[in-house]
């Protein structure tokens, strides 16, 4: 079996400029990158997108770069509230959905491997039922502008928002009739915070419907992303899962509050990762 593709989040280098930080992730010897669609790299709605999302997939391919877009800017829509609006919000969801169907088209015009996004925190006094209106309704939009490009979106629960563990991701899915545009992000270190399974049965539970990971460590209970050793995963197991159901996407590394010491940490995280990637290989034989 071929190794796993690791990749580094552009929102670990929110102190570079785009082409620096790409340069650093590739020279390090990683194979892809996952791209927030943000204002200190490839701002969705600045002038000329399609003129500078064409120089980025001419550089990627230069640098042998696989990517996946991220749709996790913190300001991008609000300066004053972080995320919003979002999927569920109780207004301006219209501006989500745009911004969500920018990275499709982003996605598109890359041959990124997927986008991913999530759901948002529903407001106070919001029932259940109300959300799920909300999400299944901007979902559904989101898909439809997919499936007009051929693009594969990827779902992440996100702990403290309405949809915050695989099985709201089941949920969603059966609620949209299963579609097959719908797929699923995880976060490694999401299943440590939240998920009652292991990481590694988290993996194999989604099986197939995976086109999107994540990488971090965590802690159980607490929604902080650290670098591996400092939290409770599993690596060489999560790993292990990831080959045995044969994911071929990119494993990339989500470290977004590590910007000031980026490609130190980063340098830190590949070798972390290859050396649990050895572990499950010395396992498999």
């Amino acid at each position: 079996m071929t190794g796993l593709r690791f990749g580094y989040g552009t929102n670990g280098f929110a102190n570079h400029r785009l082409d620096e930080a790409l340069a650093v992730i590739a020279g390090l010897g990683y194979d892809g990158v996952a791209l927030t669609l943000d204002h200190p790299h490839l701002d969705p709605f600045a002038p000329d997108l399609a003129a500078r999302t064409a120089a980025l997939a001419r550089r990627l391919d230069q640098l042998g770069l696989g990517v996946v877009v991220e749709t996790g800017a913190r300001y991008v829509l609000d300066p004053r509230h972080k995320h919003e609006p979002t999927l569920v919000s109780a207004e301006g969801r219209d501006r989500r959905v745009d911004y969500l169907g920018r990275a499709v088209r982003v996605a598109a015009d890359l041959g990124a491997d997927a986008v991913s996004f999530w759901s948002g925190t529903l407001p106070a006094g919001t029932t259940p039922e109300e959300g799920w209106r909300r999400l299944t309704t901007g979902t559904a939009e989101v898909l439809a502008t997919a499936e007009r490009h051929g693009v594969v979106c990827a779902f992440e629960p996100e702990p403290g928002m309405f949809v915050d563990t695989l099985g709201g991701v089941a949920e969603l899915r059966r609620r949209l009739g299963d579609p097959a545009a719908l797929r699923v992000t995880i976060d490694l270190g999401h299943t440590v915070c939240n998920e009652d399974a292991s990481t590694a049965d988290c993996v194999r539970g989604v099986g197939p419907l995976l086109a999107n990971v994540q990488a971090d460590d965590m802690r159980r209970g607490t929604h902080e992303h650290l670098e591996f050793g400092d939290g409770e995963i599993d690596l060489p197991a999560a790993l292990g899962a990831l080959r045995e159901i044969g994911y071929r996407g990119l494993v990339a590394v989500e470290l977004p509050r590590h910007a000031h010491a980026a490609p130190t940490v980063a340098a830190r995280a590949l070798d972390a990762l290859r050396k649990a990637e050895a572990e499950t290989e010395a396992v498999a034989r």
